[in-house]
């Protein structure tokens, strides 16, 4: 059975690729245009096997939104990677505090993320 990837991001040009890329490679994609649809479909009972956000959006933010996620049972060990263009190590740290897997920098090629997949997302 096909894993399962939400992919959260307010760019519609980024979740097109990232959704494509995903696709091609066999997972089912669910996307969300930021924070507050996303954790909406979270809570409705959609239940991806991981969770890809981007951390600068409007309405709510990836970090805010890893660290409601993680508050919603059910949620506390499925892994999130945060994609964007940011690397600062503080805004890093406060994303693995509240409960990200890992922490990725824009662009990040459609292999590259295959192979981070498999590493954070069993039987993939």
């Amino acid at each position: 059975m096909a894993k399962t990837i939400l992919v959260v991001d307010d760019s519609a040009t980024m979740l097109m690729s990232l959704k494509n890329s995903l696709e091609i490679s066999g997972f089912t994609v669910i996307t969300a245009a930021d924070g507050v649809i996303a954790l909406d479909k979270l809570q409705k009972g959609g239940k991806p096997d991981l969770i890809i956000t981007d951390i600068n959006m409007p309405n709510m933010g990836g970090i805010e939104f890893i660290g409601k996620a993680r508050a919603l049972p059910g949620y506390r060990f499925i892994p999130i990677l945060a994609l964007t263009t940011e690397s600062q190590q503080a805004r890093r740290d406060e994303a693995k505090k509240l409960g990200a897997t890992g922490w990725l920098v824009k662009p990040v090629g459609g292999t590259d993320l295959i192979k981070i997949i498999k590493q954070v997302l069993p039987g993939a």
